[in-house]
């Protein structure tokens, strides 16, 4: 079999193959096509070494706002991309019933990038969120389209994912849990994951999470006081165990103001880590305090969870939420997506949402991107 691409001598590790070896991968037409050692090439090959780096499925971002240029806090996925190792872009609620032809037509579509969405309840997604306007969509309750949201669901099944929904104070405001409810019906109507947003109560974290099904998804699940999972003297909550062992999913959302050091270091000396780590990057958190995936990753890695756990929930961890096998996996015949990384070590400051830093001794940082199974930039 000819190969278009060879990445020589790298340390796969794969953890939806439990694989951790120095090996070859290559990828044929878009797909991986062979992992394993001295892989030959032919003249049309493109080969590049990236011995003493490390090679992982592409990354996913589980929370993203890429409708750039349709909502205010919509950032370019391209660019973005690039930059931090992520391939799969998953946009949680930008565009709702009333404007995804438009998130579909002028960003899905042209992009390189891979772009997939939860469809947000509210007729027109995440409208009013900036630096000087804050509208939480979930406040009025006459933006709930549930019937609209069927249907696009329904019609764009290649590229949404889930429901989404955004609940707590500054997000649906005195309409409390009502805006889940509506979401939930609608995800059960199309067979569908939800994915719930928490912040500031009303409703109580343990309101949300009652509701939830399994394989549904709480994002911001590391959050601080108040609506933290973990209780003041540095324990879980026992409806938040309970959750998880019916099989409702941890995302950690870190965004503007959904991350703290304090829950994660609780969380984690408790045993429960996240399900998936994703960045909630937009144009108020890109230049601080989540910065983008690979950053949010590193802050993981330096409060003591190991690397193969960190990339499982980057990659096959999310591709198992999301209901697309083909995705976060190295094995042959899975979607040809690769992100080739460094541990970079020294001295590095990390800060959370509530502007506490931590000292870390090591970084993730992306070293380039394969995707469709060639070595990827854009123009």
């Amino acid at each position: 079999m000819p190969f278009d691409l060879i990445l020589r001598g790298g340390r796969v590790i794969d953890p939806s193959q439990k694989l951790d070896a120095v090996t070859d991968i290559a990828f044929a037409g878009g797909k991986v096509a062979m992992v394993g050692h001295a892989l030959h090439a032919d003249g049309k090959t493109v080969v590049r070494d990236v011995s003493g780096h490390i090679v992982t499925a592409g990354l996913i971002d589980m929370h993203t706002h890429v409708y750039w240029g349709g909502t205010s806090l919509g950032i370019d996925a391209e660019e973005f991309c690039r930059t931090c190792g992520v391939t799969t872009a998953i946009d949680t609620g930008s565009a709702g019933p009333g404007n995804f032809a438009g998130f579909r037509k002028h960003v899905i579509e042209p992009s390189q990038v891979r772009i997939l969405a939860y469809l947000h309840i509210s007729h027109a997604g995440i409208f009013g969120f900036s630096q000087r306007v804050m509208v939480g969509e979930s406040e009025e309750l006459r933006l709930m389209n549930p019937v609209e949201a069927v249907e696009v669901a329904e019609a764009n099944r290649d590229l949404i994912v889930g429901i989404k929904v955004r609940v707590g104070r500054h997000s649906s405001g005195t309409s409390g849990i009502v805006p889940l409810e509506i979401a939930l019906e609608v995800a059960e109507e199309v067979g569908m994951p939800l994915m719930a947003h928490i912040d500031h109560p009303p409703p109580s974290y343990e309101e949300v999470i009652a509701r939830l099904r399994p394989g549904d998804v709480l994002t911001h699940a590391f959050r601080p006081f108040p609506n933290s999972p973990a209780t003041a003297q540095g324990t879980v909550k026992r409806a938040v165990r309970e959750a998880r062992e019916r099989g409702v999913l941890f995302d950690i959302g870190h965004g503007q103001g959904s991350f703290a050091f304090k829950t994660a270091r609780a969380m984690l000396a408790n045993g429960f880590a996240p399900d998936t780590i994703s960045s909630d990057v937009h144009a108020l958190c890109i230049n601080g305090p989540a910065f983008d995936q690979v950053t949010t990753m590193s802050k993981f890695l330096c409060m003591g969870m190991p690397l193969t756990e960190v990339i499982a929930a980057s990659t096959v961890n999310a591709a198992m939420a999301l209901k697309r096998p083909e995705l976060g996996s190295l094995k042959p015949g899975s979607v040809g997506d690769a992100t080739v990384i460094a541990i970079r070590e020294g001295q590095f400051d990390y800060v959370d949402v509530v502007g506490e830093h931590l000292t870390g001794n090591r970084k993730i940082a992306s070293e380039g991107v394969v995707i469709g199974g060639r070595w990827w930039h854009p123009n």
